[in-house]
């Protein structure tokens, strides 16, 4: 299921002006600085915006064509719309406002099917429920349930969890992982959250001042130095794609990427599970030689594959081991120090590890 979306509007101070395609199911981050036009973007898809100039196409159907005088409205895209506030209906019970999507859906899911969508998103205990009696967490769920039953080809959410506070945050993140999962759709996901980018997104689409900047990989472009300047984010210290390799007798379990191997505190998985793992760049230390008495379990030698010293209260030290980056943010003091130019051999030690389910594989 492809998504190609090429748009052209000019607001007052203001000019969009993006092309980017989603060429396969999964979460695509539409990232970038407030302001930068990404909710215009998830609106012209959504059709709650029509730009003067533009053509999207969903699934090989085209929605808007300004060349060609097509535009299907919003009733007509099968794009499902989960907003920042849930915007449930406040006099229906949960089951009516999951049902609200389904009953005009051209294609209606079966019993089976909503039966499934309910357990998926853990709301069977809810059901009889006015909005009023839910928390923030469970309000999001809810508006994900009527998404997706609502039969899209396409996921749009405009940052679902930034009314949340972090409790709740961290108690909606585990569905979304389970149905970036499970779903088998193209997800469009608007944040300004680099934690939930790293957690949830397979790309990134990066949007400044009304364009598309950069489109990658999260693995790649969340460890680029470019980050601050291109979306005024520093850099992630990694994020990485890993493996399963052992579980050790000393409560660690192994992890194998492509570069070396982490120890983490011991997982349930089974031998050969992917994860993902993120590394804020804070949590990363250098050293010219290997330490040996210190309580990190994960030293890794490196090379200094770049350094950013444009800010002057940090260096942001990028590191390649194997095919895999890092990024250190340490002081410009400790960068001149040790001596930090590119190429040179450095040891990483790693104080902190966060480990995530990937794709296929969340659970809860």
């Amino acid at each position: 299921m492809s998504v190609e979306v090429s748009l052209r509007h000019e607001f007052p101070g203001f000019s969009l002006n993006a092309s980017f395609a989603l060429p396969k199911p999964g979460v695509t981050a539409l990232f970038g600085v407030s302001g930068a036009g990404k909710t215009s973007i998830v609106n012209a898809i959504a059709g709650t915006f029509r730009p003067r100039e533009g053509r999207i196409a969903i699934g090989g159907r085209t929605v808007l064509d300004t060349a060609a005088g097509v535009f299907v409205p919003a009733s007509g895209r099968r794009a499902g719309y989960v907003f920042q506030d849930a915007r449930l209906f406040p006099h229906m019970s949960v089951a009516d406002n999951i049902r609200f999507g389904w009953r005009r859906a051209p294609e209606r899911a079966s019993e089976t099917e909503v039966s499934r969508i309910v357990a998926l998103l853990a709301l069977e205990h809810l059901l009889a429920r006015r909005p009023r009696a839910l928390s923030g967490g469970e309000k999001g769920r809810v508006a994900l349930a009527r998404a997706l039953l609502s039969s899209p080809q396409i996921l749009l959410l405009d940052e679902p969890l930034a009314a949340l506070d972090a409790q709740r945050r961290a108690e909606v993140l585990p569905y979304l992982e389970r149905l970036r999962d499970e779903a088998k759709l193209p997800m469009l996901y608007v944040s300004h959250s680099l934690e939930e980018v790293a957690r949830l997104a397979d790309d990134i689409v990066v949007v400044r001042n009304g364009r598309v900047v950069r489109q990658g990989s999260v693995f790649d472009l969340l460890t680029g130095l470019e980050l601050a300047e291109i979306a005024g984010s520093p850099p992630m210290g990694a994020v990485i794609p890993v493996t399963v390799a052992r579980h050790r007798d000393d409560g660690l379990t192994e992890l194998s990427f492509d570069g070396g191997k982490l120890l983490v505190p011991l997982q349930e998985g089974p031998i050969g599970q992917a994860l993902r793992v993120r590394v804020r760049a804070e949590e990363i230390m250098l050293a010219l030689e290997e330490p040996r008495t210190i309580s990190a379990n994960n030293v890794l030698l490196t090379r200094v594959a770049a350094i950013n010293t444009d800010d002057v209260r940090h260096a942001d030290v990028q590191l390649a081991c194997g095919n895999t980056r890092f990024v250190a943010r340490i002081t410009p003091a400790s960068c001149a120090r040790l001596g930090l130019a590119a190429g040179k051999p450095v040891f990483a030690i790693v104080k902190s590890v966060t480990v995530d389910a990937a794709p296929g594989l969340s659970g809860l």
